[in-house]
């Protein structure tokens, strides 16, 4: 097992994710706490521009977005699994619905007025943070069209009844007697609603949400170290090598784009900042693009195919 180090910090609902998993899987982990809102240089030098949290760094590698590490994590420690082959594909399908249509309500649902200072250390909405982490998610979203909080609050309800009604066969969990990867997914959202108590009352009518949430929450978050984040980049510059990689050939996934091509990958959502390489590895799961810096070395960027945008660069 290669150490696995978790870019992350604390009020990050898909963090969250992603630590519920590594306890789910009994792992013991590298913990670099990372600013909530830009500069962020240390990651950078890691993702080349990559901003969202968490990432996942396995050496000089760096994995992109909660699905591909969620895998990655998966495909190193199998057992318990996180995508039981009896399942088919419904566990990916729930956990996309989970990690965008839920969680794009929970979370601004969340952050009214009167549940934001518990959603950052308890600071008042007119402290100077909290003014720079809205200029912050502001530039994020830019672009983006959400509900009003009302709209927000009735799709709450109506998402988590749709996991009470799923779980009142009497189920231990979303899909049957064994966890999976949409059970963290969904558990982000009622997470973060938890955490600000003059919103969580919305989920008092969920009593199996609830009990559900607790058998998810009781994983733990595995075995944590923490890691400065320069001994991060400095891990990377020392790794010396890089997960295998490989370009699929024609009719390929790439339209055309080969290995060695300059690319960039940008998310297609939010927070929508490219990051530029050379491609070395490309499927129709994952693009791995490599990139250079003066304090992490040659680094290789890892993203899913799903929710990026891959597209030859200029010169």
């Amino acid at each position: 097992m290669p150490d696995l180090i978790l870019h992350h910090f604390a009020s990050s609902p898909f963090s969250e994710k992603i630590r519920l998993i590594l306890g789910y899987k009994r792992l013991a982990w590298q913990s670099v706490e990372v600013p909530m809102i830009l500069p962020k240089p240390d990651v950078v030098a890691l993702t080349g521009g990559y901003r969202r949290t968490p990432f996942l760094q396995i050496g000089a590698d760096i994995y992109c977005d909660t699905p591909l590490m969620a895998r990655v994590i998966d495909g190193l420690a199998p057992e318990p699994a996180l995508y039981p082959p009896a399942l088919g594909g419904l566990p990916h399908i729930l956990a996309q619905w989970a990690d965008t249509a839920l969680f794009w309500v929970a979370i601004p649902y969340t952050s009214q007025p009167q549940g934001i200072p518990y959603l950052i250390g308890n600071q008042p909405p007119t402290s100077e943070f909290f003014l720079a982490l809205r200029d912050d998610r502001a530039a994020m979203l830019a672009g983006t069209r959400r509900g009003t909080t009302a709209d927000a609050g009735a799709q709450v309800v109506t998402y988590v009844g749709w996991l009470e009604a799923t779980l009142a066969d009497g189920r231990p969990f979303v899909l049957g007697d064994q966890p999976c990867i949409a059970d963290f997914a969904a558990a982000e959202s009622v997470w973060f609603i938890r955490r600000a108590p003059p919103i969580a009352p919305v989920l008092a009518p969920f009593a199996r949400v609830a009990a559900w949430y607790d058998r998810i929450a009781a994983f733990g978050h595995g075995r944590p170290a923490p890691l400065a984040s320069d001994e991060a980049i400095a891990i990377a510059a020392r790794a010396g090598g890089h997960a295998p990689t490989r370009v699929e050939p024609v009719p390929g996934p790439g339209l055309g784009i080969e290995a060695g091509a300059p690319v960039t990958v940008t998310p297609t959502d939010y927070a929508i900042d490219a990051v530029r390489g050379t491609l070395v590895g490309l499927s129709t799961d994952e693009v791995v693009i490599e990139r250079r810096d003066d304090r992490a070395g040659t680094v290789h960027v890892h993203f899913p195919r799903i929710g990026y945008q891959l597209k030859r660069a200029k010169d």
